[in-house]
């Protein structure tokens, strides 16, 4: 197969010649690098990703193909991919297609057969630069007043957020949780539904009364592809449901809850975006967790929030609860698709806290 001839260029002036696939079009956008081995079908449609450029970190992607269960949206809005090699003969008996019939059908740009390690070092020291997949024939200075004249996308939340609120049911049922859609992942719900909940998902901008009028037991808040602190809608909403039923916070969805309790939040340059060891506090044991974080909580003392897990060696706060409240939040991937699966079992900490609520 005949590849075109691409590049991508930085912000900051580096070049990266390698052969593009997937689709075939110019795109500018955040670059970040990811250090999963495996998952690259679950972070192409996770929408935290939402306009972002992904250097996988692992030097092969591709070889087990895409298969029809593993999306974690029914839409994709990554920026581009980036891989040192892209496998497109795969070896697994539930593929349907291969990674590159599937990225150019979602209208992904990407690149493959660059240097993915000395790229990786560049956005460690630089911070998620701007950067643009382009033509390997456009000059460096018509890239760098291409990537100067696009702004930074401020639309992400709306554009992954449902429109309309859906159902998703499983039989003999215990729990019905509404989840605010924030950018929510599949694997989050088949989590729920494997515990006994029915879910009704709602669009990010939903008013408490119209979620209360579902008569929830627990509300979830989803991850989502921006920081808590571009959320103002979905804080508002957690500040006005807060203490009134049980609430499990994920990524986007514990940033809003520490901001509400007074924690601060900073920006950690790169950021965390992969499997990470995170300790539990009450334990001290270490797990692997899979994040996807450019900011943290650095502590949360002087607020009514008690840690419940951290960050390994950084010693952030990834994990919170205030059980006066039923409140809970974990920065990681708590349903972890596709692996580890550590800390999967920390969605029977949100059953326990509804179960509770039934029998109080």
């Amino acid at each position: 197969m005949i590849r075109p001839s691409k590049k991508l260029v930085l912000e900051t002036g580096q070049e990266f010649y390698g052969e593009g696939f997937g689709a075939n079009v110019p795109r500018v956008s955040e670059v970040v690098f990811n250090t999963s081995v495996v998952g690259y079908q679950e972070i192409i449609s996770d929408p935290s990703y939402a306009d972002q450029i992904v250097v996988m970190t692992y030097p092969l992607m591709g070889n087990y193909g895409i298969t029809d269960e593993d999306y974690e949206s029914r839409s994709s809005y990554l920026g581009g991919l980036v891989v040192r090699e892209c496998c497109d003969t795969p070896s697994n008996f539930r593929f349907t297609k291969t990674l590159e019939e599937e990225l150019e059908e979602r209208g992904i740009p990407c690149l493959s057969g660059i240097d993915t390690r000395m790229l990786t070092k560049i956005i460690r020291e630089t911070g998620r630069p701007m950067g643009a997949i382009v033509d390997a024939d456009m000059p460096k200075e018509e890239a760098l007043e291409l990537i100067a004249s696009t702004p930074r996308p401020t639309d992400q939340l709306k554009r992954v957020s449902c429109r309309k609120r859906w159902v998703t049911r499983t039989p003999q049922h215990r729990f019905h949780v509404v989840a605010v859609d924030c950018g929510i992942k599949t694997g989050i719900l088949r989590c729920l539904q494997e515990r006994g909940c029915n879910v009704t998902i709602v669009p990010f901008n939903t008013t408490p009364e119209a979620i209360l009028a579902f008569h929830p037991d627990g509300v979830l808040f989803s991850n989502g592809p921006v920081p808590g602190v571009e959320a103002p809608e979905v804080s508002a909403l957690f500040g006005a449901l807060k203490g009134q039923v049980p609430i499990l916070g994920i990524g986007l969805g514990m940033e809003v809850i520490g901001l509400e309790y007074g924690a601060r939040m900073k920006p950690m340059g790169c950021g965390i975006h992969g499997d990470h060891p995170v300790r539990d506090c009450a334990t001290g044991r270490i797990h692997i967790a899979v994040l996807n974080q450019t900011f943290c909580f650095e502590s949360v003392e002087g607020t009514a929030l008690t840690p419940t897990h951290v960050l390994v060696p950084e010693g952030y706060v990834a994990g919170f609860e205030n059980r006066a409240d039923k409140v809970f939040g974990v920065q990681f991937n708590l349903e972890s698709a596709p692996g580890p699966q550590d800390l999967v079992s920390l969605f029977d900490q949100f059953i326990k806290m509804m179960e509770d609520q039934h029998n109080a």
